[in-house]
């Protein structure tokens, strides 16, 4: 029997796998450097047609089912030559730890991966999603492209409704998990309801942190990360409207794009020297305030906020030792936070994050965790597509024997 050798690069920082001629500039996962990849051969069988029927994102990870890659990336727009193929099909595993009803508790990325990895893996399995949102589960990454009027509200949801019955799951829309009973394995939900489970997913994602700024109370200063708050936004971004928004961060950034394409009038306070300081070093943090500035929106370097003025509503933004921005709506992207209360109140071991080993194991051998509130080796990676990433190995990991 002979082989073929198959070229690809391994990221070392985290494991995934780049399949082509050359590495990528970056790993759309962990977001590892071109020279943190190292030369990788894997083996396939003679007499086997490498097919391609998925394609991977290179910009965010999304996952493109078909035998070619979209014209547009649904979650980030990127091109279709941004895609890379998948060869071969989806990993099977085979469910023989005789597991038969699973809850997962959160309908993100993290959460909607790792029940599509679950149901490729058996097609018996009980499975409750939850979701604290009324709305089918979405892409956030595509609210600011929503903001932005790129796409409609209609354009986020990642399946059709459709999709959940014909894949026999049970999407509860609109529910809170309030407690975890890990001794009995229920989880209780905010209208007294109980669900049993015998294995647990935990994918509650993160919440937006908001400093404890002096007015940061007021009616008109928003946050943004979900469609409810994209869509209060957009009540106030109307043209010419003045917006303040705190934070320089990734989203912070894009807020502030989406809005200044819709015509409205945008600050960014931003308190390093330069954008993005933990994604770019001084020179290109310089080439991308070019970019920032070129569409409109001023920068505001080196500032602090001392206070947001006005009475029920903001009208302003005053900065330490600077001047006072006028404002008719404030954003605050200062960053996130895991959601660890119900893993707190559980028992679960925590420390920034939901602690988890290679598998998204937690502290309880029938609880695994994903996405924006697992702790892996000491790191929350706040990012898409490693959301992605752990909930189809959390996915996988539920419906194997493995586990």
């Amino acid at each position: 029997m002979t082989t073929e050798d198959v070229r690809a690069w391994r990221c070392i920082i985290c494991g995934y796998i780049h399949r082509g001629s050359e590495p990528p500039e970056s790993c759309p996962i962990c977001g590892a450097p071109r020279n943190d990849f190292d030369p990788y051969h894997e083996v396939a069988a003679a007499g086997t047609e490498r097919t391609i029927s998925r394609w991977r994102c290179l910009d965010c990870g999304y996952v493109h089912e078909g035998a070619a890659p979209p014209d547009e990336c649904p979650v980030c727009g990127a091109a279709a030559d941004r895609f890379e193929p998948l060869s071969g099909e989806k990993a099977q595993v085979v469910a023989a730890s005789n597991v038969t009803k699973v809850v997962v508790v959160g309908a993100g990325i993290a959460g909607v991966a790792a029940v599509e990895a679950l149901r490729a893996a058996s097609a018996m399995v009980d499975i409750t999603l939850i979701s604290e949102e009324n709305y089918l589960p979405y892409y956030r990454l595509n609210l600011t492209r929503y903001l932005a009027g790129e796409i409609m509200e209609a354009d986020l949801p990642i399946h059709p409704e459709s999709w959940y019955q014909q894949q026999n799951v049970r999407l509860l829309r609109g529910r809170k998990a309030v407690e975890i009973a890990l001794d009995r394995q229920v989880v209780s939900l905010d209208d007294g309801h109980e669900l049993p489970f015998e294995q647990l997913v935990l994918a509650a994602g993160a919440s937006p942190v908001v400093p404890p700024i002096a007015g940061v109370a007021k009616e008109n200063v928003l946050c943004l990360r979900t469609v409810d708050d994209a869509n209060l936004i957009l009540g106030f971004a109307k043209r010419g409207a003045r917006c303040v928004c705190i934070g320089g961060g990734i989203l912070g950034l894009e807020a502030a794009g989406a809005l200044a394409r819709r015509g409205a009038d945008v600050a960014v306070i931003e308190n390093h020297g330069w954008l993005l300081p933990r994604q770019l070093n001084d020179k290109s943090g310089r080439i991308l305030e070019q970019h920032v500035t070129g569409v409109g929106i001023k920068l505001h370097h080196r500032a602090r906020v001392a206070e947001i003025l006005g009475d029920r509503r903001a009208q302003g933004v005053r900065l330490e030792g600077g001047p006072t921005l006028p404002a008719d709506f404030v954003i605050v992207a200062t960053g996130i936070r895991p959601n660890l209360e119900l893993a707190q109140r559980a028992g679960l071991a925590v420390n920034r994050g939901v602690l988890v080993d290679n598998y998204l194991a937690t502290s309880h051998p029938n609880v695994l965790a994903a996405g924006d509130l697992a702790e892996h080796c000491g790191t929350i990676y706040g990012l898409w597509g490693a959301a992605q990433f752990q909930g189809n190995i959390a996915g996988l990991t539920t419906g194997s024997s493995k586990h």
